[in-house]
């Protein structure tokens, strides 16, 4: 038996209750609700669907109300929670009523950090030209540079913060839906003003030079498609499984290639393993394959191989 305090207390998906209390019981357990006593005739059944509905849709309203309201607290500049983004941090900015109205404000720990990535991808450390956003993650990480929560930096923490608007003063809030991260209309979007980190002239700079070195418009990532060797080949120097990833060679041309996933996102601090051609591995690969199958016995000659019996006959136990 379980029990509930009431049924939306369960579910408020009309949906998933009435599959899972259809599933609770055929395994012989059943739902009892102590402010709702339903019984298990047909009319306390339809009356259980029927709550499990308005249920439902009072959720929805909720959440379509505070959605809302939280979309005009983020317009009037102020911060609706969660862990503000690297370089910011969260002060109190005033109280209304018996609610104490938050804000974000630079925070000069972070804030170095994040003006030397943008520096290093427009510019470089002075000995290298403008970098990448693989050579970048290198960087802090070689300097014992450490995330906020004392980690190693990634790729994709690195892109994040050189294509984030909050950092040229327009936090974007309301981008994506909760149940399925789609990405939502601009018209839905609620830009929360806050104070600027980088210039706008130097963000449309790196937004320019991050467009026209990846012609697929998006970071750097490993790729789930269709690889040979995806997941049973592994790295020499940590034993960790080689992923798929792709890049783009110095004459503009695409490739791919298998290598360590936390070397791809960390760089060699996070593994010294090296990168292989896609082509070239599975080849080899192909070719070891090809060349053991073909000196391999024949089925009907191989050791292992025994005759079946007849049909009908049956072999007397040993």
């Amino acid at each position: 038996m379980v029990i509930v305090r009431s049924f939306s207390r369960f579910f408020r998906d009309a949906f998933d209750i009435e599959f899972y209390v259809r599933k609770l019981a055929k395994n012989g357990v059943k739902l009892v609700s102590v402010t709702q006593d339903l019984g298990d005739d047909p009319m306390h059944v339809m009356m259980r669907q029927i709550m499990a509905l308005f249920d439902e849709h009072q959720t929805k309203e909720n959440a379509k109300h505070v959605l809302r309201a939280m979309n005009e607290n983020a317009r009037q500049g102020f911060w609706n929670g969660a862990r503000p983004p690297i370089g910011y941090r969260i002060v109190a900015a005033e109280q209304r009523g018996a609610k104490i109205k938050k804000k974000l404000e630079i925070d000069p720990l972070r804030a170095d950090t994040v003006r030397l990535i943008y520096r290093l991808f427009l510019e470089g450390d002075g000995t290298s030209g403008p970098m990448g956003v693989k050579a970048i993650t290198c960087h802090p990480n070689e300097r014992r540079i450490f995330t906020r929560d004392g980690g190693r930096w990634g790729l994709a923490s690195i892109h994040q913060i050189l294509i984030r608007t909050t950092y040229i003063g327009e936090h974007r809030f309301n981008t994506r839906s909760h149940k399925d991260r789609e990405k939502k209309p601009e018209r839905e979007v609620a830009i929360m003003a806050c104070p600027p980190l980088i210039d706008r002239e130097t963000f449309d700079a790196v937004q320019a030079r991050l467009k026209a070195r990846d012609p697929r418009m998006t970071p750097a990532r490993v790729t789930s498609g269709p690889a040979l060797l995806t997941g049973i080949c592994f790295c020499a120097k940590c034993g960790g499984a080689l992923t798929m990833r792709t890049g783009k060679g110095s004459a503009g041309g695409l490739y791919r290639y298998y290598t360590r996933s936390t070397k791809a996102r960390q760089g060699k601090t996070g593994c010294e393993g090296r990168s292989i051609p896609m082509d070239r591995l599975d080849q080899l690969v192909a070719s070891h394959l090809e060349e053991r199958l073909a000196s391999a016995p024949a089925a009907g000659n191989h050791p292992c191989q025994r005759p079946r019996p007849p049909p009908g006959t049956h072999r007397a136990p040993p």
